[in-house]
């Protein structure tokens, strides 16, 4: 069967016209000339607090400050400790250090690779004041446990919900559950900006308002300082973009949750390849479609030399960077998180992927394990 070459995720025009009504959008806020926190901003946060079902937003610049802004907005300082998953991004661990607290990493579900509140819990000291569980993937974490241990050790779950917007648990919301929460309009993310792009959620009122204040130089009127912020605000241009996918949110989760189940039925079975298990009572909006096997770099290779694009999250896990070598974790010290970093490897899947493009992923991974066992 002769292959087509598929992309690791492309901008298609999903659904048809959403290109267009961007641009238009982009043109009526370029024509308000209200470049910085123009009426556009205001509008998202209000429409994309409706949709996580959370009290407030406030946009900021990236994921990465949408992060340090929860964290300061909960208090979290010089030396306390906050427990994050060892399978995570590095901008989750690097803004709990941007802070001044320690970050305390934990071993992910060998299943569903996300942090769950049994493990968290092991982890907890009286220096423990916050716990990030991060929806990775697109998947939902299993929140009620969490809600749990906070209210058992008054500690402030802050949720990281870039990977996972629109997924949810027991019917509600991911970025609904934490005090405050962070996340990414990246513009690969579920729902992507132009650039960069991201926002805090929380329903708590004296949060909210702060975060409003760090983001713009610690003030809410110009030149009164009431502390010491930064300079990070959602663009009025990304949040005109935003406020029209915002709308088709859902319908861009189905069409990955769509092709999604196609490779778990078309790759059942194959060799030693594991595929995306869903936890009990959550969504899965596959942001990233992970499959492993212990042959994943000769796989790899295999399918960038039939013209198939893939991508690692993530190659090497956050105790074996070298940046966090002063923690003193080594190798071996978390062998779920080693095992993921050695064996995971990311499918192409993106709203607008055709069937053609699909299909000539699953064709090349039964050949490859066809011809290697």
């Amino acid at each position: 069967m002769p292959t087509i070459q598929a992309p690791y995720f492309a901008f298609r025009d999903f659904p048809a016209g959403i290109n267009q009504a961007i641009e238009e959008a982009l043109l009526r806020a370029l024509r308000g000339q209200q470049y910085i926190l123009g009426e556009e901003v205001s509008a998202f946060e209000i429409e994309f607090a409706a949709y996580v079902q959370s009290g407030r937003a406030v946009g900021v610049g990236n994921g990465y400050d949408a992060l340090v802004v929860a964290l300061k907005a909960a208090g979290i300082g010089t030396g306390d400790e906050v427990i994050v998953p060892a399978n995570t991004f590095i901008a989750t661990v690097n803004a709990v250090v941007q802070v001044g607290a320690i970050p305390v990493l934990a071993e992910p579900d060998c299943y569903n690779y996300n942090l769950t509140a049994a493990e968290a819990a092991a982890h907890v000291t009286p220096r423990t004041k916050a716990i990030i569980p991060v929806h990775l993937y697109g998947q939902a974490c299993e929140m009620s446990g969490f809600l749990e241990l906070a209210s058992q050790h008054n500690l402030t779950i802050i949720e990281d919900f870039a990977q996972a917007q629109g997924a949810s648990h027991k019917g509600r919301p991911v970025g609904s559950f934490g005090r405050i929460s962070a996340t990414s309009f990246y513009p690969t993310k579920n729902l992507g900006a132009l650039g960069d792009g991201g926002a805090v959620v929380t329903s708590d009122r004296a949060m909210a308002d702060f975060a409003r204040m760090y983001r713009h130089y610690g003030q809410q009127q110009k030149y009164h300082n009431e502390i010491i912020g930064i300079n990070s605000r959602l663009d009025t241009l990304q949040a005109a973009a935003l406020r029209v996918k915002l709308p088709h949110l859902d319908a861009l989760n189905n069409e990955r949750q769509r092709l999604a189940q196609v490779y778990q039925t078309r790759l059942q079975g194959i060799g030693d390849l594991m595929l995306p298990v869903t936890a009990p009572e959550c969504t899965h909006v596959y942001h990233i479609f992970n499959i492993r096997t212990k042959q994943r770099d000769a796989l790899q290779l295999y399918l960038i030399e039939q013209g198939i694009q893939t991508a690692i999250h993530y190659p090497v896990p956050v105790h074996l960077q070298e940046a966090y070598a002063y923690l003193g974790y080594r190798k071996g010290s978390f062998p779920v998180a080693e095992e993921l970093a050695e064996t995971s490897l990311s499918l192409p899947l993106f709203p607008g992927m055709t069937a053609a493009e699909q299909e000539a992923v699953i064709y090349c991974v039964h050949t490859f394990f066809e011809r290697h066992g």
